[in-house]
């Protein structure tokens, strides 16, 4: 049956357009995934101690990828969201005759050429949507090239990137609910969707959108022009609060471990905050389009939220976050942890 999507496709020009990564001899690439793979049993001990959550499910190895394996693992996953909202979006009408609207070799090439940025770009994810209850990636290539790039001592790199990675690991196997939550979210978004050849053309253009930025950095449209209904933008707050938590959860955490456990923290914190804010005009336009200039955010104000309520309350009042979804924080609370610490813990912490 046609898709809106030419996943195949999409796979080929994602392997067909990533770079290869830095250049490692067979027994330096072999000792990165090595290590790699320690130093994220490492950063377990580490991330269960300092924030007092464990996961509460049987945790799949870390699972250290290229380039374009992080793409393929990608592409299955946007599969599990693309694919219904298509079904939504196409009602009655048949699929082939949609697939052949809006070309879905066309978007198949559009798809794969962004993850084939992302994925020179992304050192580290735990992917959600593949399986129960996800599984830890990271991005050997990328490691590698960044810590040679900021001038890092590999081991401590390696070891800061691992205890960011792993609480994210943490904050969805810690948290039973924490998946399904995340992923009924992606659901009320595609069931907010209005259905129509309209929409979908809305959605064949968000993903051009983001593919002609890669050629032309003038470009000034934004994906987000694919929400259209009050619906859409009620769960995009809501992922939005979410995702900002659990970003600044996971800074937080590596910032408050990193100094007991890695040597060198402070230069490679300074030297990556510099990396993450510069870029040329591309570079910048495109991370604008795919919403990483959102997550760049993301890391700021939820390191400050996170950090607000710990000194408050605590870190055993913080998890209080973490009992069910009424405890999440509300977008508007983000930037005041004591409105959160007065509705969640039903009253204002004493001055000492």
């Amino acid at each position: 049956m046609a898709q809106f999507v030419d996943w195949d496709l999409a796979a080929a020009t994602a392997g067909a357009l990533s770079k290869s990564g830095p250049a490692v001899s067979y027994d330096e690439a072999a000792q990165v995934v090595s290590e790699l793979r320690e130093l994220t049993e490492v950063a377990a001990g580490h991330v269960a101690e300092y924030t007092g959550l464990s996961s509460q499910t049987v945790v799949p190895p870390v699972r250290v990828v290229d380039r374009r394996d992080w793409a393929k693992v990608n592409i299955a996953g946007l599969q599990q969201v693309i694919n219904p909202l298509v079904t939504k979006l196409s009602g009655d009408k048949q699929p082939g005759a949609f697939a052949e609207a809006i070309g879905s070799r066309v978007t198949g090439v559009q798809a794969g050429t962004i993850l084939a940025y992302l994925s020179g770009r992304v050192l580290g994810q735990y992917e959600v949507f593949s399986g129960d209850p996800g599984q830890l990636l990271l991005n050997a290539p990328n490691i590698v090239e960044v810590e040679r790039k900021i001038g890092a001592d590999p081991r401590d790199f390696r070891l800061w990137v691992c205890l960011h990675e792993v609480t994210h690991r943490t904050q969805f196997t810690a948290v039973p609910w924490m998946r399904g939550y995340f992923l009924g979210q992606v659901q009320a978004f595609v069931d907010a969707s209005q259905g129509g050849e309209h929409m979908l053309e809305r959605l064949r253009r968000g993903v051009a959108t983001v593919s002609d930025a890669l050629r032309d950095p003038e470009s000034r449209a934004s994906v987000l022009d694919i929400v259209q209904t009050p619906g859409q933008k009620a769960v995009l707050d809501r992922l939005t609060a979410l995702m900002t938590l659990l970003e600044g959860h996971a800074e937080f955490v590596m910032d408050g471990v990193g100094p007991e456990v890695i040597p060198s923290v402070e230069s490679i914190r300074t030297k990556f905050n510099r990396r993450r804010e510069g870029g040329n005009p591309l570079e910048k336009t495109v991370r604008r389009l795919l919403g990483i200039e959102v997550k760049m955010r993301q890391y700021a104000e939820g390191h400050k939220f996170v950090h607000g309520v710990v000194e408050r309350v605590g870190m055993d009042g913080f998890n209080k976050i973490f009992e069910s979804p009424l405890t999440l924080p509300w977008l508007e609370e983000l930037g005041d942890p004591d409105a959160w610490v007065a509705r969640v813990h039903d009253a204002r912490p004493a001055l000492d």
